[in-house]
């Protein structure tokens, strides 16, 4: 495209500032570390993405984690840890028309 510009973004590490999600500074971001290893237990990212957004919901509705919480972890961080650690699998069978 004629006229456009490519913008660089800088991480707010990079800065020297603390990460913030979505302007609410109450919340800690999802940490890189886990992303990476949860994407290696679940390399489909559309999967991951949809099991973490699942799992989320499910822990911000009261359901309880599966993993001891021994630190300030967001519901992301949780979910994460929890694909990790092989207590959330993919249901094959549920888009197959099941009810999951």
């Amino acid at each position: 495209m004629a006229g456009s510009k490519i913008v660089e973004f800088r991480s707010a590490e990079a800065e020297g500032r603390p990460a913030r999600v979505s302007g609410r500074s109450d919340k800690p971001a999802m940490r890189t570390e886990l992303v990476e290893k949860a994407s290696e237990v679940v390399p489909d990212v559309p999967m991951l993405i949809n099991m973490v957004s699942k799992r989320v919901r499910q822990l911000n509705n009261g359901r309880s984690p599966l993993i001891p919480v021994v630190e300030r972890l967001g519901a992301a961080d949780i979910a994460l840890t929890e694909i990790i650690e092989g207590k959330i699998v993919i249901d094959e069978g549920e888009g197959e028309g099941g009810e999951g």
